[in-house]
Order: C-alpha cells, then structure tokens, then sequence
C-alpha cells in the first residue's frame, strides 16, 4: 500500500516493522485508534529496518499509543544524511509527533 503525505510517497502503513526493507529513508511511526492516526516519532537512517528493529524509543511508542503502532517509510535511495535530515526535520515540524526531539 501507497500513499502521500507532506509531499512524500511512503510505503506502508504495517503493523509490523519488519515489511521495512533494509534500505535510506524516512521512517513514520504512527499509532493508529480506530480510523484516526496521529504521528509518535519520525527518523532517517541509512538502513530504515534495522534502525527500527532496534529504536531505543520503542517502548516510549507504546507507552504513547493506546491503539496499533504502525510503519511507514519514503525511501530515499539518492539522499545522503543530509538530505534525510532534512525530510525528517520538515516532517516533524509539519506533524509535531509525541515522541523524539530533534
């Protein structure tokens, strides 16, 4: 499944993190109750899957979402960091997500 959001293409949303692929991107959690979503955090790594995999906010997810945590993810295959960060940094500003500070 597809869809676009902030002016991104992003793959997901999955309720589990290992439909991710080990590839650069822009990862959204959400957590979604009943048919409203909110954002908990978003990030950027070089290998999206494994970064989630192991986040250290994982349990501040669930501590903030009393519904279904969800993944999603705009891959960025000609992004280094830099350019990640900068997706990252517009995404949250837009969505002021309940978990992470950058």
């Amino acid at each position: 499944m597809a869809f676009e959001r902030w002016g991104y293409q992003f793959e997901g949303a999955w309720a589990t993190p290992h439909n991710l692929e080990s590839k650069s991107g822009v990862y959204v959690i959400w957590c979604k109750i009943g048919d409203d979503w909110f954002v908990l955090d978003v990030g950027e790594s070089s290998d999206v899957k494994s970064r989630v995999l192991t986040h250290d906010r994982k349990n501040e997810w669930k501590s903030n979402c009393r519904g279904v945590i969800q993944y999603s993810v705009t891959y960025t295959p000609n992004l280094q960091q830099a350019g990640r960060m900068e997706i990252e940094r517009r995404i949250r500003s837009l969505s002021k997500p309940r978990c992470g500070e950058r």
